[in-house]
């Protein structure tokens, strides 16, 4: 029989107090990942370890016993019905706000003290060395002993969007707290480094995401510019590779090679500033970018990019404020089957709306000469041109689409399926019904024109946003019948 050696961890304890429950819930999550990384370091320096080593995530459990209601105004923070629910929890120290705030709302709203221990899901060792540099995880066969026979590795049966999608088990011992379990949260702080270039703590909770890398200057000259008033709120502004700077004349070296979605990061002290995010092209990258930033839990989440117009009245630099989506992205359609409506959350889009009024200075009729608000369709086919127009356009009409991307419905759609909020204003670059194609000389003069106004509108209407209390903005349409009580 192999000898399973474990860390000492503290026996499950009951808090009242949600600061005190998070200090725990580190102090479990630091001993185990501590014990990890040193049995790692350990048996990569020495010979095979006749032993295996194992420890565990920490976990938050609450047992109710009423089905008495609670404010019904609220979207989070209370179970749905009586029992025991449990969540496991990684990086506490990440995520030590949004677990305070999360667990002080059980509380209060149940009466009931939460339950910190030690849980049953072991901790991969990949997740457990990620944050200390001086270790690496070897490809399978490059150390002197087989991984798996020694250490935990990830599994699949514990990384999946389950929870999100509603298809989980609820024949276990407990519900649900939380929409993702502790290593599909370690999943993605691993691919959103690798993507990214930066490190997932630098994340604000307002997420910008664009198609083209035009935004980035305007974005940073933004962000130099709020770091010269001290009134601003902003801290620090980040760039790929992990570079920071906190005041305006800071030098930002880009790396020699952009990771695939370039990420900025414009601070505030409490995780309320901006971020924006190059996917790039494609309801693939949207897709991929969503599922990881996810976890992070952000408070909104809106794209800011480019699209076709499809109507002879629109101009190029025209905004389209999208209240409905065409889904022909096809990537979310094994999550998300395209007969779920995706509806449009009234305070983002009154929050938009209001920023295109201040940057532009129009107001109620006199707006309309510039915004549209329709649906917009989104495809997976870039060229979609060159095909027999006939279907495409039927189709088009039919749904009275105003604007064509890759990206927004797939944004949008996640934002459904993960509970975030979402948004969408987009910008005519080229109309190719009207004979108006993307060329480079035109596109040239678009950017120069269009890209800072519309950027700042996208910052703007965050701003309003982050005004916003959580309980307005985090919207009970996004909420399933049987639901998390984790935000």
């Amino acid at each position: 029989m192999t000898i399973i050696r474990t860390p000492d961890v503290p026996t499950p304890e009951k808090f009242t107090d949600p600061a005190a429950a998070v200090a725990r819930l580190e102090q479990i999550y630091d001993q185990a990942t501590q014990f990890l990384c040193d049995s790692f370091a350990k048996a990569i320096e020495g010979e095979a370890p006749p032993e295996r080593f194992r420890a565990y995530y920490p976990e938050i459990r609450i047992k109710t016993a009423t089905y008495a209601q609670v404010d019904s105004r609220l979207s989070f923070g209370h179970v749905s019905e009586p029992g025991t629910h449990a969540t496991t929890v990684t990086r506490p120290d990440l995520f030590r706000s949004y677990l305070t705030q999360q667990i002080a709302l059980l509380i209060r709203n149940h009466g009931q003290p939460v339950s910190i221990g030690a849980s049953d899901t072991p901790i991969p060792v990949h997740f457990a060395v990620a944050n200390n540099p001086d270790l690496v995880v070897p490809h399978q066969g490059a150390a002197g002993f087989t991984l798996r026979d020694v250490f935990d590795v990830p599994d699949l049966t514990t990384t999946n969007d389950d929870i999100v999608n509603g298809v989980h088990d609820h024949e276990g011992d407990h519900g649900p707290l939380a929409l993702f379990t502790a290593q599909r949260v370690d999943y993605s702080l691993a691919r959103l480094a690798h993507y990214t270039a930066t490190d997932p703590s630098h994340f604000q909770n307002h997420v910008l995401f664009t198609n083209y890398q035009f935004y980035v200057s305007e974005f940073e000259n933004y962000a130099r510019s709020q770091l010269a008033d001290p009134k601003s709120g902003y801290t620090s502004f980040v760039s790929t590779g992990n570079v920071e700077i906190t005041s305006p004349d800071g030098t930002l070296d880009q790396p020699l090679k952009l990771p695939q979605m370039p990420t900025y990061h414009l601070k505030r002290e409490d995780g309320s500033g901006i971020t924006l995010v190059n996917i790039g092209v494609g309801p693939s990258n949207a897709k991929t970018a969503t599922d990881h930033i996810a976890v992070l839990r952000p408070h909104a989440w809106l794209m800011v990019g480019h699209c076709a117009g499809l109507r002879n009245t629109q101009a190029l630099g025209d905004f389209v404020l999208a209240h409905a989506y065409l889904r022909e992205d096809k990537v979310l359609d094994d999550d998300l089957p395209v007969w779920v409506p995706i509806p449009p959350l009234a305070e983002v889009q009154v929050a938009l709306e209001r920023a295109v009024a201040e940057v532009t200075e129009l107001e109620g009729y006199e707006l309309k000469r510039i915004m549209r608000t329709g649906t917009v369709a989104s495809v997976d086919n870039r060229n979609w041109e060159l095909r027999d127009q006939s279907g495409p356009v039927q189709r088009l009409s039919q749904s009275r689409a105003i604007a064509l991307d890759m990206e927004s419905a797939t944004i949008a759609a996640n934002g459904y399926r993960f509970r975030v909020p979402y948004g969408t204003l987009l910008c005519v670059s080229d109309k190719p019904l009207h004979g108006e194609l993307k060329l480079p000389g035109m596109a040239s003069a678009f950017y120069t024109t269009q890209v800072s106004r519309h950027l700042a509108i996208g910052i703007r209407a965050m701003e309003h946003l982050r005004g916003m209390p959580l309980e307005r903005l985090h919207s009970r349409k996004l909420r399933s019948f049987d639901e998390t009580a984790f935000l």
